[in-house]
């Protein structure tokens, strides 16, 4: 096996073990809210106090919650894999840096910090963020929103990920749909530069014939076995 930098993507089906439901229902609807209204630049200026009270659940549904043992595998990687291991999360929880993970990317945001919509400035939010909640970064304050990344709103750190994959040897996909692009595209990215592309997933994803190596069951037994894999076959 090809050793090197090593880029993993997680998306929802990482944190589903631990209790947070994955995104979207087959009906469409998060958590019963359609996504139009609590997942939109749109819906946040229609109905502010609405997102707020929404995120707020999730918040406080966060905290309720640990890491399983697919971040602590993934955290025990970075720590024992000789060269670099960056991962790229589509969640907006904390569980990868609760179980350890230091080399973090969150391209869609992260649920525990709010963002002044002026400045882009983030600040540390672990209570509950209402419209009279101001920023303290302009001459006349905004209401901090949710530092999330809303469907219109493009993801972030996108240098810093291409560049990663641009540098990897090995791509992991692991408990993403392959629905939601650029995140999707990564594989091919990771492939144009010669990466050895595995897919981690309950069941194959959208774009499952792109991966070289698939492996499908629940992440807390996939992703636990492969990273032993990872870790004695480097020491061989």
């Amino acid at each position: 096996m090809r050793k090197g930098n090593i880029v993993i993507l997680t998306g929802a089906g990482i944190s589903a073990e631990s209790g947070i439901k994955t995104f979207r229902a087959s009906d469409g609807l998060w958590e019963e809210h359609r996504i139009e209204d609590v997942a939109t630049p749109e819906g946040y200026r229609r109905d502010p106090e609405l997102v707020h009270s929404f995120y707020n659940a999730r918040r406080a549904l966060l905290q309720a919650v640990e890491p399983n043992a697919a971040h602590h595998a993934l955290a025990r990687l970075e720590a024992e894999w000789p060269e670099r291991v960056t991962l790229v999360t589509q969640n907006i929880d904390d569980l990868h840096e609760r179980a350890g993970s230091r080399n973090v990317l969150h391209m869609h945001g992260e649920l525990l910090k709010a963002r002044c919509p002026h400045s882009n400035q983030t600040v540390a939010w672990a209570g509950p963020l209402h419209t009279t909640d101001l920023c303290h970064c302009c001459q006349f304050p905004e209401p901090l929103r949710p530092h999330v990344v809303w469907f219109g709103e493009m993801p972030l750190l996108l240098d810093r990920i291409y560049h990663a994959l641009s540098e990897a040897s090995i791509f992991i996909a692991i408990g993403t749909s392959g629905n939601v692009y650029p995140a999707a595209g990564f594989v091919h990215e990771a492939a144009m530069h010669d990466a050895h592309t595995i897919e981690i997933n309950l069941e194959p994803s959208q774009v499952n014939n792109h991966f070289d190596e698939h492996r499908y069951g629940p992440a807390t037994q996939m992703v636990s076995r492969y990273v032993e894999e990872l870790l004695a076959g480097r020491k061989k």
